[in-house]
């Protein structure tokens, strides 16, 4: 008796939603600029618990904040949208 073959499965690539992409940069950044949440956030001109939100992928951002973030960070926009 010859044994059943097993269908094969694959997972499929999934790629980072960009809120995650967002999230990953962020934290990165801010490390490798050793800012605070908070320190962040001042340069920004957003709230402390906000920036902490968009680490943690709680928040969905706007453009103007995103931009916000990249000035103080002193990134351009698209690299905190960029695969790592």
């Amino acid at each position: 008796m010859k044994p059943e073959s097993q269908p094969t499965t694959t997972t499929p690539n999934v790629e980072p939603s960009a809120r995650e992409l967002l999230a990953r940069n962020l934290v990165r950044l801010r490390a490798e600029r050793r800012f605070s949440q908070e320190e962040l956030a001042y340069e920004a001109g957003l709230h402390r618990t906000f920036v902490a939100h968009v680490e943690r992928r709680m928040r969905n951002i706007s453009l103007d904040n995103i931009e916000k973030l990249a000035l103080a960070l002193d990134v351009p926009i698209a690299s905190l949208l960029e695969p790592s």
